[in-house]
């Protein structure tokens, strides 16, 4: 990767990471999942507000590392509006990215994150709220498990 382009990802994570997109508590919601990353002392609360099948709104709240952050940030960005089932289906590219460092698709600006594929003890830190997001949508087939 070129410097150039080496320096604006840099730049988008730390944007995000220290302004974070959607960081506020949802309420009321339709689904919210507690996650932790304790090796780096990351935590986040997601919300979801899911009708019809579709993500309506998305929200966190938590503190962490710039990546952890940033991810979250991003995610919430890109899930608003899709299907559950493409939620779903996103997480799985995102993973694919993080691990390998590559994607069979375009991943558009959440493919800044791929360079943690370098630092595997940053990997739980850029697929905490991924998991999160993963693990309540896949829940009760993606229906409603909590309320405020």
């Amino acid at each position: 990767m070129n410097p150039e382009l080496k320096q604006l990802y840099q730049e988008l994570i730390m944007d995000h990471g220290r302004q974070p997109r959607n960081f506020r508590k949802l309420s009321p919601c339709t689904h919210m999942q507690q996650a932790d990353n304790p090796l780096c002392g990351d935590q986040l609360t997601l919300y979801l507000n899911v009708k019809d099948g579709v993500v309506q709104e998305v929200a966190f709240q938590g503190h962490g590392c710039a990546i952890s952050m940033a991810s979250a940030s991003m995610m919430t960005q890109e899930i608003k509006g899709k299907s559950v089932k493409d939620a779903l289906a996103l997480f799985k590219k995102f993973h694919q990215l993080i691990m390998s460092g590559e994607s069979s698709e375009n991943m558009g600006r959440l493919a800044v994150l791929s360079g943690v594929k370098a630092f595997p003890m940053r990997v739980k830190c850029a697929t905490l709220a991924w998991h999160a997001l993963e693990h309540v949508l896949s829940a009760n087939d993606g229906q409603a498990i909590t309320t405020e």
